[in-house]
């Protein structure tokens, strides 16, 4: 079998399909943590940041899975990783559904964090090496299985919230996440074939010579860009549950919210990837990052019920290309052989822009009581990484120019 044959082909799509569904599934941890903190808030009589806690350790964890979880996939492969990962999510959501205090639910969602990080970096970074010409719009494809399922889980969850309490929300995805995950693993145990491999380092390399800075040092770059643009993304994403809440909206309009803010995402991940095909990552990414700044702004003049609506849908429509973007770019200038640990790197600094934002949201809100301040800080956020990806594509072009003059 030559490489031709391996990317972009009919199985690449199959296999990309299969993706997106373990996405939508692995990755509802990182999403019901986000519907129950109200109620867990209410439940253990905490502070904002103290309940905020729960949601930075998911991420933590989140962010070392995708490091170290990427890792394992570049030795081992995606299957393994799935399987294991559905192991340690079950266990840890059954246990955090019988937690006796906000520490003890706080250390079980580190671990529901490491385990759900599987479908999410470690699974795009596999789906990469199945495409070459259609790269952008598959790993966009892949990263919208993480959306999808903030879309569609906090709605489900938030009627079982309701219904039957917080407790009962971990005791349905526990058993859901076993009985679904590993079969679903199975189906991706076939390997990339060796030349197919060495096809794409190849061109990695020709690309890498284009950018200025060796792979180490634009992979430093990148993560300091993805955790300034994650900052200001957690805002909204953490806590425009709590937000609608204190504005009177309830709980359930706050997920409402939500849910269009990540189906705007998806929609958003889709044309960033068709984007990312004819302009290059970088240029995807300092389009998103751009438009991300701009629809924060939206949230300091605005909310009114219907008006929150509105600009939480556009600020998805916004920002849902933002990390995907990362993923491609080091997918177009680094080492095909290390795009799981490569890969993992980049997304968990955003990750832990995002636990850092989820948590400095909630902590400006106690010394203000208001989220005011929270929005103006995620403003300034992304302007660092505004700067660093304009410095990196300044780098980038001028090099090119300096080359062809020659």
């Amino acid at each position: 079998m030559i490489s031709s044959d391996t990317h972009d082909s009919a199985y690449s799509w199959l296999r990309l399909a299969i993706t997106v569904l373990i996405g939508m599934i692995g990755n509802v941890g990182m999403w019901a943590i986000v519907v129950i903190l109200p109620a867990v808030q209410a439940e253990f009589g905490t502070g904002r940041a103290d309940a905020a806690l729960t949601y930075t350790m998911t991420m933590v964890g989140f962010a070392l899975g995708n490091l170290l979880i990427g890792r394992a996939v570049d030795r081992y492969g995606i299957t393994k990783a799935l399987i294991g990962a559905a192991l340690a999510v079950t266990a840890s959501t059954g246990l955090a559904a019988l937690s006796g205090s906000i520490m003890s639910l706080s250390l079980f969602q580190l671990v529901i964090g490491f385990g759900t990080a599987a479908s999410f970096g470690p699974l795009i970074a596999d789906i990469s090496h199945w495409f070459m010409r259609r790269r952008g719009i598959a790993v966009a494809i892949a990263a919208s299985g993480n959306y999808l399922s903030g879309a569609f889980w906090p709605l489900v969850l938030s009627g079982v919230l309701t219904d039957q309490g917080w407790r009962m929300v971990y005791f349905v995805l526990a058993g859901f996440t076993i009985t679904i995950m590993i079969p679903l693993a199975l189906l991706l145990r076939r390997q990339v074939p060796p030349d197919a491999t060495a096809s794409a380092e190849t061109q990695s390399r020709l690309k890498a010579r284009g950018v200025g800075f060796s792979p180490r040092t634009l992979q430093l770059l990148l993560g300091l860009a993805g955790i300034g643009c994650c900052v200001a993304m957690a805002m909204p994403q953490v806590h425009l549950v709590a937000y609608s809440e204190d504005l009177g909206f309830g709980t359930q309009a706050g997920a409402q919210m939500l849910s269009l803010m990540l189906m705007g995402g998806v929609v958003s991940r889709l044309i960033s990837g068709l984007l990312a095909d004819r302009l290059g990552g970088l240029m995807t990414l300092l389009i998103g990052s751009s438009l991300q700044c701009t629809a924060l702004f939206l949230y300091l003049p605005f909310d009114s019920l219907f008006a929150l609506y509105g600009v939480s849908l556009i600020f998805g429509l916004a920002q849902g290309g933002i990390v995907p973007s990362y993923a491609i770019i080091v997918r177009e200038y680094m080492p095909a052989r290390e795009a799981g640990a490569r890969v993992g790197f980049v997304i968990m600094a955003t990750i832990v822009g995002k636990a850092l934002g989820g948590w400095m949201s909630g902590w400006i809100y106690d010394l203000t009581g208001s989220y005011q301040a929270a929005f103006l800080n995620g403003i300034g956020w992304n302007f660092v990484n505004i700067a660093i990806i304009g410095m990196i594509l300044y780098s980038s072009r001028h090099l090119r120019k300096g080359t062809a003059a020659a």
